[in-house]
């Protein structure tokens, strides 16, 4: 408990965690205090509203990368339903739906490395109509983007970009050969460079090590995201994932915690898995460290309801 106060007052005094502190803090006994600490550093360092935001899967499946915990890879055969780009008006259907809730930004992903020349072109037009003819707040998620590709999305309207590095570095070999972390590195560099804000995270519950969740949050730094969404593996029949087992929700909690001393001042975002989370579970994180969340469905598994999340939201003492 001594360090696990002295690491908050590190926190609170400025000062940044490192990764054996971080190391020290998954690997605590004294779990309660912990929780009670990141609630504190919580508290101190973000407001009461949360930041809501719901995705487009706008273009889904027969993706080149070999991402192992993906039912879009092309490489595995897990009965994804693919589709070429959704059409214009059900997107615009779909953002003046989550406007009219409440929702504050939307996001259009796509499957796939990146985008071609034709396709880029579509999603932008799509990503400029939602921003003047709904008004809701838009990012992206379009796989791995050259400068003028990204630059050609910022002149969309959109202004926030995002990029999971997934895993640690010393894992991300383990899941995924067909691009490194150092390539999302260099896509979310060159999207700060234009001015875009990033959100990235990553995906827990793969098989990694608790050791390499912190090396993950330390990572994350090098990304200077304003949102961090953290996933748990829904590990999908198909994928060399799908007999993963999975992880216990006092890890769930630790590593919110943990991510929490790690990145104070960032959104911490509920993102894909939650669901197999008890709602006491979901409270708890929200109390310790999450103060943002998808909502609605995610990419290729039912998310949560908007109405459910607003409840369980101001539940915990946030303004939806």
């Amino acid at each position: 408990m001594e360090t696990i106060n002295r690491l908050k007052e590190k926190v609170f005094a400025g000062g940044e965690i490192t990764y054996e502190e971080g190391v020290s803090l998954i690997k605590t006994n004294h779990r309660e205090a912990l929780f009670e600490a990141s609630a504190e550093i919580t508290r101190k360092f973000c407001t009461r509203e949360f930041d809501s935001c719901s995705i487009v899967n706008v273009r889904s499946g027969k993706c080149s990368e070999n991402c192992k915990w993906c039912a879009q890879s092309a490489h595995y055969n897990t009965g994804c339903h693919a589709y070429e780009l959704m059409g214009r008006d059900e997107c615009i259907e779909s953002a003046r739906y989550n406007h009219e809730r409440g929702i504050k930004r939307l996001s259009l992903v796509a499957s796939g490395r990146s985008l071609g020349r034709r396709a880029l072109d579509e999603v932008c037009g799509i990503l400029r109509d939602i921003k003047n003819n709904v008004g809701i707040s838009t990012c992206a998620s379009l796989g791995l983007l050259s400068r003028d590709e990204l630059q050609k999305l910022y002149d969309s309207g959109v202004r926030r970009y995002h990029c999971n590095l997934e895993t640690a570095p010393s894992y991300f070999a383990k899941l995924c050969t067909t691009h490194t972390i150092d390539d999302k590195i260099k896509t979310i560099e060159t999207a700060h460079e234009l001015g875009f804000e990033v959100c990235s995270g990553g995906i827990i519950g793969m098989g990694e090590s608790a050791e390499q969740r912190v090396e993950l949050g330390v990572k994350l730094r090098e990304a200077k995201p304003l949102s961090i969404p953290i996933n748990i593996l829904s590990p999908i029949p198909g994928t060399p994932l799908a007999d993963v087992a999975p992880i216990g929700d006092d890890e769930i909690l630790v590593t919110v915690a943990v991510f929490r001393f790690l990145h104070p001042r960032t959104q911490l975002r509920f993102a894909g898995g939650r669901g197999r989370l008890s709602r006491e579970t979901q409270l708890k994180c929200l109390t310790i460290g999450v103060n943002g969340g998808i909502v609605g469905d995610l990419l290729t598994t039912i998310g949560s309801q908007i109405d459910e999340d607003r409840c369980l939201v101001e539940e915990a003492g946030y303004r939806f």
